[in-house]
């Protein structure tokens, strides 16, 4: 049930406001309407911590309590589940034969509480619900969506390719971070141990000699000296601005910000759309063929999509879809889905393929997610060999310089 808002007048004229639980905003009228009630206005309780079943949605999985699965073994798990499920096993028994075979403790508790609370009359969609840390609200719909059709099999079979094309997305976009994060930090630390270590014994050697040093050598005597005088601050500073940038995107408003530079950014920005886009289109894809009603779709693929900005485009269509409109209409008139993402969902919609539709848009973005990694990646190389290049080089270079124009003009008296 969801909490609505209500503000509406007896007949004696008297203004009435409340609260009204509802499977939506069309039964909330009626209930209004048969205590002869005149609706002024009714809107959804804003409540992040309420979903759109009523009930209450996990907290952030840094306060969530229960056992835990990685990305892989949550594949395996629905792979296998899946295919026992369609060969005949019973549910229960499934789950204790999973948990047997299980590697991980973390694996091993989660099937053994499934297996409790299938023994205590649960659905495995409820049962799941106890284990929020193991199972999304994706996962958990989808399998309610199976349970509900008797297609359990399919829908698992269904949910073990979304995982693993979201895992295998993920795994290629880590990789592709890895070198350029890792060639970052040998940068810097190589930077630095010039700065506070090299360059500072060729100064006492240049004051002995006393002699005219060239601007660049002087610029960077002068860096590395700052540096050693303040290195304290300078680490404080950069660790104290990281950590305050950090607490500042974990706010709502914060959050935004963060994505919405994400996406402008340069070189990263486009990739990061094609990402929102790909995990967009392909979460709801899934969610759709699996048979979750469309609203109850809207609100996972709007608290799955990654990004802020698709999940404020995703819950203001919402609000468009319950009035009658179709989903491509809001979306065309949001910035951030491209004509031909919108145009796809129009034609989707219009001739009952939406499902298929979406699958292709997310193959689409796959496959461009993949080239753009690949050319980053080439394209990162040589600019940060380069930026390297320039640091060491000219280091070198304001090291060198006084020491060959002291020999030239030793070698000239």
């Amino acid at each position: 049930m969801i909490a609505f808002k209500y503000a509406a007048k007896k007949s004696s004229g008297q203004t009435v406001e409340g609260t009204i639980q509802a499977d939506d905003r069309n039964q909330a009228l009626a209930e209004l309407r048969k205590q002869n009630l005149v609706v002024l206005k009714v809107e959804q309780v804003a409540d992040k911590s309420v979903g759109a079943d009523g009930k209450a949605k996990p907290k952030s999985s840094l306060f969530q309590s229960g056992p835990k699965a990685s990305a892989q073994e949550l594949v395996l798990f629905t792979r296998q589940l899946s295919t026992m499920v369609s060969s005949g096993l019973a549910l229960l028994e499934s789950i204790e034969v999973l948990g047997e075979q299980a590697e991980t403790p973390g694996m091993k508790k989660t099937c053994a509480k499934l297996a409790t609370e299938l023994r205590s009359g649960s659905d495995l969609s409820s049962a799941m619900e106890q284990c929020p840390r193991a199972f999304s609200p994706l996962y958990i719909s989808m399998v309610r969506a199976g349970e509900a059709s008797g297609q359990m099999d399919v829908i698992l079979s269904r949910l073990a390719d979304y995982l693993e094309s979201t895992a295998t997305l993920k795994r290629e976009i880590r990789a592709a971070m890895t070198y350029p994060v890792i060639s970052l930090v040998l940068v810097l630390g190589i930077t630095a141990f010039l700065m506070l270590g090299v360059v500072p014994t060729f100064r006492q050697v240049f004051d002995g000699l006393g002699a005219e040093l060239p601007s660049l050598t002087k610029f960077v005597l002068g860096v590395s000296q700052g540096m050693r005088e303040n290195w304290i601050a300078i680490f404080g500073g950069a660790f104290g601005l990281i950590a305050a940038l950090w607490i500042f995107f974990k706010t709502e408003v914060g959050g935004l910000v963060f994505d919405t530079l994400a996406f402008k950014a340069p070189v990263f920005g486009p990739l990061a759309k094609k990402v929102a886009l790909a995990r967009f289109s392909r979460t709801f894809a899934t969610l759709i063929r699996s048979g979750v009603p469309i609203m109850g779709t809207l609100d996972i693929v709007a608290e799955t999509a990654g990004n802020r900005l698709v999940t404020r485009a995703v819950v203001e269509s919402k609000e468009s879809v319950r009035n009658g409109q179709l989903l491509s209409e809001p979306l065309g008139r949001c910035k951030i889905f491209p004509a031909m993402v919108v145009r796809m969902i129009a034609i989707g919609e219009r001739t009952g393929a939406l499902e298929a539709l979406l699958e292709k848009i997310a193959e689409f973005y796959d496959a461009q997610v993949k080239a753009a990694i690949k050319s980053l990646t080439s394209l990162i190389e040589p600019i940060l060999i380069s930026f390297m290049g320039v640091i060491v080089g000219g280091v070198v270079l304001s090291v060198f310089l006084p020491i060959l124009d002291i020999v030239g003009k030793l070698g000239g008296s």
